[in-house]
């Protein structure tokens, strides 16, 4: 028999809030946890402020996803609404108002946003590089921002696709590790966003692939959707090589056009005949 949890938090504020962090692993290291002891869940089902008409359910499924909350890519667990046809991580789902000392940020508290700002800029995370389009990690001191997936991450962290444990190098310039000489483990790709590395052999693994460890691509067998659409790919190059600022404007609108293609697509190959 499920239960209820109830977020009451206002989906135009965030409230400051101390939230402890615990250890989590994909394969024995420790990342971090959500944790929320004030708001457990009890059951199988939540009432969210991102959704308040239906209650979301925890369900499984081995298709993709855009989340409601990230508007990032996802698959396996999830919390969905069953009349609207509507995801949200799980991870989204439960983010705490604020996280203190994370890793990645230990110096300033971390706020949870749940609106991207009016400005004509498209933010990027300072993890991943990605475009951040939805729930956000914030830093109200120095600008710095991440994924809720990319929150999930940690300096040294082990992964199923390699043996050793593989540590988070040291914060380079955007335009600096575009021109690196890291080529991925994982999509043999040179790319935007912070890397792992292994201190026993050369091998290299971007945050933004890592991520796919968190948010269930990779354990359904899903590789990262690359190049949604021709806009978002036309809007990449012209944000390094011509206007940044127009750039993330199209690459944005590129983007949305090709998560339907890519989640269609995917639940058409995981079959028709799916019940919830």
């Amino acid at each position: 028999k499920s239960r209820t949890f109830l977020s009451n938090r206002s989906p135009s504020t965030s409230t400051l809030m101390d939230i402890s962090t615990t250890p989590h692993s994909i394969t024995g290291q420790e990342i971090v946890h959500f944790s929320h002891p004030q708001h457990s869940i009890t059951g199988q089902e939540i009432v969210h402020f991102s959704h308040p008409q239906h209650h979301l359910v925890q369900v499984t499924f081995p298709y993709i996803f855009t989340c409601i909350g990230c508007k990032e890519y996802g698959a396996g667990k999830r919390f969905k609404c069953n009349s609207c046809d509507l995801d949200l991580h799980d991870f989204c789902a439960l983010a705490p108002p604020s996280i203190q000392r994370h890793p990645f940020h230990s110096h300033h508290q971390l706020v949870f946003f749940t609106k991207q700002g009016n400005g004509f800029l498209r933010s990027r995370c300072d993890i991943c590089a990605k475009a951040t389009r939805g729930y956000v990690f914030r830093c109200s001191q120095c600008n710095f921002e991440m994924h809720p997936s990319c929150a999930k991450l940690s300096q040294e962290m082990s992964f199923p696709i390699h043996q050793h444990v593989l540590n988070l190098l040291p914060m380079t310039t955007l335009v600096n590790s575009s021109e690196s000489s890291f080529v991925c483990g994982e999509c043999k790709r040179k790319r935007l966003g912070r890397v792992y590395a292994c201190k026993v052999c050369d091998y290299h693994l971007h945050a933004v692939c890592a991520k796919g460890m968190i948010n269930g691509l990779y354990d359904n067998g899903i590789k990262p959707p690359e190049n949604q659409s021709m806009l978002g790919a036309a809007a990449k190059i012209a944000s390094h090589v011509i206007m940044g600022f127009i750039g993330g404007l199209i690459e944005g609108i590129g983007e949305g056009v090709g998560e339907v293609l890519v989640e269609n697509i995917g639940r058409g190959n995981s079959g028709n005949g799916r019940t919830i």
